[in-house]
């Protein structure tokens, strides 16, 4: 089985939402389905049917979710003052445009770009990898090349 690396919030996280669904979502579905059978023949039961579907996309995801945490391998670097790694956050500014952005470079499972959650995977987090601030990077993105200027890199 290959390891998932993740920063230790995005580990939390994923505890968090195992512990939701096991605690709160499993047992509300186990009480639909006992109502839904209280309406009788379950042949022609849509409620029943529905909270059935239901069931097993909880049941799914809740052993997704075990299996990402048992791979989960956290990543707590000390880096280099400056360097860009795996976990830290990483401010640019976009020399085309002039726009400033931060990131956080997080494993896949953690991404969430609109929250500024980059997967280390990414064509950004790959070319910033191992550069410090003040270096340039170019990168070529789906709408074309971007370059960047590292404004500061810090850990969480």
């Amino acid at each position: 089985m290959e390891s998932i690396p993740m920063t230790r919030e995005g580990y939390e996280a994923l505890k968090r939402e195992l512990e939701r669904l096991k605690k709160e979502e499993r047992p509300k579905i186990i009480a639909e389905i006992e109502r839904a059978r209280a309406f009788g023949d379950l042949s022609e039961n849509a409620e029943y049917h529905a909270a059935k579907e239901k069931q097993a996309f909880i049941e799914t995801k809740i052993r997704e979710l075990e299996s990402k945490l048992a791979r989960a391998v956290i990543v707590e670097q000390s880096p280099e003052e400056g360097r860009v790694v795996f976990g830290c956050k990483v401010k640019l500014e976009d020399l085309d445009t002039g726009q400033i952005v931060e990131y956080h470079l997080v494993g896949g499972d953690e991404a969430d770009p609109p929250r500024g959650k980059i997967s280390i995977h990414s064509p950004v987090a790959r070319a910033l990898v191992g550069k410090e601030e003040g270096d340039e990077v170019e990168v070529q993105v789906p709408a074309g090349k971007r370059r960047y200027l590292i404004l500061e890199v810090r850990t969480s």
